[in-house]
């Protein structure tokens, strides 16, 4: 079994402020660097910054060998400490992101080390590299990665257990990165063990950490033309790795795993564009939503490529979903990370009522993705952390395959929104009608591909 060794790392220049990650992959045995990843993140905390990295070299290992063992060394005492179980992770915008971490290997194929800052300078430069380039515009390229400053250093020896797997390969390790520090770009953490009140801080740093996600439109209304607070950033799109540099060098990674999106037919609320998600009434297909079903069927069928059928739990996704799958003869899974926003006490009501009713919670809900709707419903970056984890756990689960999710408008515009790593504000520029089919494919390097979007042409007469 390979061994590869993630050094990730994140910082922010402010807390929040701009933002970058960088993230390599070494063999265990021989040092040699396999891969290297990094992205501008734009305005993120910390935290966001930490665990945008982590994924990242987390892809990119499992790109490499999803069979491999891997051991994770990154200078964020609150991620290693919450992967490896130790922490309890208390903010609810966190868990999402460790449970998608976790879905990329088995729980038994990973293993986490705190490290002291200096000991991580390859992935330090990595982010500073990130977020150089999004201070001038431009993107981080690993052609222009600065390489040569990368030279062999004395690996300490880890603190596992005598006999740990991990910690033997690690000692056999022969090379880390030197680099420009970023110590100017984020605070120090203390490497205590036992410090609790550190833990208090981080804990405190992760009440922003959703503002690593979108705020993307409700299922049936929204106000034309708002845009969102320009302190959203994105939660962690599928990060490009050194493997897929351009085009001519692209290796062959084999079929996608292709989801094709379906937005549910009509019900009666639609056209009176009222808030419609998950918390309310679960209304059923209008005759014209059935309708609207019954024709997508006949063109997926023309077509003959989709291979699963996977719908939101909700009524009106799920009477589409059979309708669509009886013409294919498939079943039909359903998948509880597809459904729509809990909108709370704002179910049922146009935007209208809404500002009547509730114009500072509205208010509130439109600048920040943090905010929840009146009566507690779910916040957007709730929503957009659940469709990412959702996303990797569909890929996983389908590899090489093309599936058909039928869901929602929320849910849609986020997975074409992360694939294309769009900023938050194109949530806002987006058209989803009822009935409307999207596609995107997902390749094993962690690229995505947006195939489709909006397409309602199988609804003319």
């Amino acid at each position: 079994m390979r061994e590869f060794i993630v050094e990730a790392d994140g910082g922010s220049r402010g807390n929040p402020g701009p933002a970058g990650y960088g993230a390599v992959v070494r063999d265990a045995a021989t040092g040699e660097t396999l891969a290297e990843a990094a992205e501008y993140l734009g305005v993120a905390t910390n935290n966001v910054a930490e665990y945008s990295g982590l994924l990242a070299g987390l892809r990119a290992a499992r790109a490499l060998d999803p069979a491999a063992r891997v051991h994770v060394r990154m200078d964020s005492k609150l991620v290693v400490e919450q992967m490896s179980g130790r922490w309890k992770i208390k903010h609810p915008a966190m868990k999402p992101l460790a449970t998608e971490a976790r879905s990329l290997f088995p729980p038994d194929q990973v293993t986490y080390e705190w490290i002291p800052r200096e000991q991580n300078k390859h992935a330090d430069r990595l982010a500073n590299e990130a977020m150089d380039a999004g201070a001038k515009g431009e993107q981080w390229s690993a052609s222009t990665s600065r390489a040569a400053l990368d030279t062999p250093a004395a690996v300490p020896e880890p603190s596992g257990p005598p006999g740990d797997a991990a910690a033997g390969a690690a000692r056999a390790r022969a090379a880390l990165a030197e680099g420009r520090s970023a110590a100017a770009a984020r605070p120090a953490v203390a490497p205590a063990e036992d410090d609790v009140e550190a833990e208090a801080v981080r804990e405190a740093e992760a009440v922003r950490e959703a503002g690593g996600t979108a705020a993307p439109v409700p299922e049936e209304a929204a106000p034309a033309g708002k845009q969102p607070s320009s302190s959203a950033v994105k939660e962690t799109p599928a990060a490009p790795t050194e493997q897929h540099r351009g085009w001519s060098a692209a290796p062959d990674l084999g079929a996608p795993a292709t989801l094709v999106l379906l937005r549910h037919g009509e019900t009666p609320l639609t056209p009176q564009k009222r808030f419609s998600g998950s918390g309310g009434t679960d209304p059923s297909l209008s005759a014209a939503g059935r309708e609207q079903a019954y024709r997508v069927a006949e063109a997926l069928a023309r077509r003959g490529t989709i291979q699963a059928v996977v719908s939101s739990p909700l009524a009106r996704t799920r009477e589409t979903a059979e309708i669509v799958a009886a013409r294919l003869g498939l079943d039909v899974a359903v998948e509880e990370g597809l459904r729509e926003t809990d909108f709370g006490a704002w179910e049922g009501l146009t935007f209208g009522e809404v500002r009547e009713r509730h114009p500072d919670d509205l208010n509130a809900w439109l600048a920040d993705p943090e905010a929840r709707p009146t009566g507690g419903g779910e916040s957007f970056a709730e929503t957009a952390a659940r469709i990412a984890a959702t996303r990797d756990k569909l890929v996983a689960a389908h590899a090489g395959r093309t599936v058909l999710l039928v869901s929602h408008v929320t849910p849609i515009k986020t997975f074409v929104r992360l694939a294309l790593g769009a900023p938050p504000e194109s949530l806002f520029r987006m058209e989803l009608s009822a009935a409307s089919l999207s596609a995107v494919a997902y390749y094993a390097d962690g690229n995505a591909s947006v195939r489709l979007f909006n397409d309602t042409s199988h609804l003319r007469p």
